[in-house]
Formats: structure tokens, sequence, C-alpha cells
């Protein structure tokens, strides 16, 4: 692998960290606010993001490179209501899909085959990460009241995973 890269999968790892990071306030920012099923599903996006960190990471160090993990900033922790948790997570998912699409250019431009093949996994996922945070945006505008935020959140892990009898 060329270095160039090597920096930008280290790049992509380092973002896919910093979004762990972030959906790990959120989880506890929902926890203290008493929204069990958003805390929850955030814990989980949060672990799926270190397992996305770890491929790029892995095939850095598979290949004779070695990582190299850069410091993570203080997430947002502070949150207005559960709307602006899912415009953040909208936007956290849209700038990790720059980032894939990004490194993707590099791979392609460095004729790296191998780093293509993995990033293709990458886009896929990014389509289903889009697509849970249009729907968790949505679904969050539309409860307007006490009653339809504690619905949603007692079932917004079958909702996002689109069980139609939970929409």
């Amino acid at each position: 692998m060329t270095a160039k890269l090597i920096a930008a999968l280290n790049k992509q790892a380092n973002m896919e960290l910093q979004a762990a990071h972030g959906y790990l306030a959120m989880a506890y920012w929902s926890d203290v606010h008493h929204y069990s099923g958003f805390a929850k599903f955030f814990h989980e996006q949060s672990t799926e993001e270190h397992l996305h960190a770890g491929k790029l990471l892995k095939h850095i160090a598979d290949r004779a490179g070695v990582p190299a993990l850069s410091a993570l900033t203080a997430p947002k922790v502070s949150f207005k209501d559960l709307t602006d948790i899912a415009q953040t997570a909208y936007d956290m998912e849209r700038a990790n899909t720059a980032g894939i699409n990004a490194t993707y250019e590099v791979a392609l431009a460095e004729k790296d085959y191998p780093a293509q093949v993995l990033l293709h996994w990458f886009i896929s996922e990014q389509v289903e990460e889009e697509a849970w945070t249009d729907k968790l945006l949505a679904k969050t505008r539309e409860a307007t009241c006490s009653g339809s935020i504690s619905s949603l959140d007692r079932h917004l892990a079958k909702i996002l995973a689109g069980d139609a009898a939970e929409d």
C-alpha cells in the first residue's frame, strides 16, 4: 500500500472511532433522560462504529502497514431533545459517507484493488446508515407528544429495522 492510501485509511478509521465516541455520548444522554430504547440503540451503534474502525485498522496491519490512532475530540454531550440527537446522528453519518467516498477515491487513484474491495463493504454499509438516520430524524420530528415519544423510545430498534408492524 502507498503512504497516501495508508493515511486515508487511518483517517477514516479515526473518523469511525470519533463516530463511536459520538454515539456513546448520545447513549448516555438518552440514559440520563430515561430514553432506554434510544440509549440501547446508541450503545449498539457505538459498538458497530468500533467494529468498522477495526476493519480498516486490521486491513492496514494485514498489509504490513502500521495503523495510526489519533486523539478523539470530545463529542457533543448536550442535546435539546431527541430531534437534536437525530439531527446529530444524521449529520455524523453524512460526514462518514463523505470520508468513505474520499478514501475510496484514493484507493482508485492508487489502483489498490484489495482496499477497493474492502471499501465496497463500507459504501454499502453507509446506504443502511443513512437510511436509518433519515428514518430516525423523520420519526423524532413526528413524535410531538409524550405518548408518541414514549412509543418511539420503546419500539425504536424495530422501527428503524423496518418492521412494518411497528411503523
